[in-house]
Order: C-alpha cells, then structure tokens, then sequence
C-alpha cells in the first residue's frame, strides 16, 4: 500500500509541470475557443498540419516526458545516496539506479539522432 502511495504521489507531483504548456496558452487576446481560431493564434494552423511535423512534434513530447522522468530518477537516487546513513545496500542501489538512469538517457538520446538522420535522409531522397 505503502509504495502505491508513493507511486501515486509521484505521478500526481510531475501532472502540473506535464500540464504547463497548457497553461501558457491558456489566454488569448481575443478569447477564442474554436480550435483552429486558438492554432492561428499561436502561430500553428491545425489544419494545414503535415505528417512530418506531427511525427516530430509527437516525437518531441515524448522526448521532454522522458527527460523529466529521467530528472526525477536522478533526484531519488540522490535521496537514496543522501539519506543512506552509511548502508552499504542503500548506497549501492542509488548507485545503480542513478547509472541506470544515464544508460536509459544515453540510449534515448542516440535513438533519437539515429532517427532523426534516417528520416532527414528520407525525406532529402524523396524529394
């Protein structure tokens, strides 16, 4: 129950900073709540949106989700390390943890640019 809880209180402590876009658009200067009128307004028309560019926007956003979770996973293994009083067991695992979070990050990172070169290469071929 214990670590439910604390999986609960994470995942609703990251909420607002996954929601702070939102926030920042939140008011417009005319007050439209048609979408398309809220796209023109921002600068994007959501109408004319290509395939691509929703590909790379949705690669983006799971790309800042990553990073904050990586952040997170940095921070707790900093706890663990911290608050480890001199248990060898507790320093190991932040140990672990934290060099498990940089592998993850490293793999993400190089997927990413791999991606990115393919589909540039693509793209540049296709015409």
């Amino acid at each position: 129950m214990k670590n439910l809880y604390i999986k609960a209180t994470a995942w609703a402590s990251t909420l607002p900073i996954l929601l702070l876009p939102v926030a920042t658009f939140a008011q417009l200067s005319d007050a439209q709540t048609d979408l398309t009128s809220v796209g023109t307004a921002i600068g994007t028309d959501t109408t004319t949106i290509e395939l691509p560019e929703l590909i790379g926007n949705i690669i983006s956003v799971l790309l800042s989700v990553l990073g904050i979770i990586f952040v997170v996973l940095v921070v707790y293994a900093g706890f663990l390390y911290l608050t480890a009083a001199g248990d060898d067991a507790k320093v190991k695992k932040a140990k672990t943890m934290l060099t498990q979070a940089v592998i993850g990050l490293v793999i993400i990172v190089a997927a990413y640019a791999i991606a990115a070169f393919v589909i540039d290469a693509l793209t540049e071929v296709a015409g």
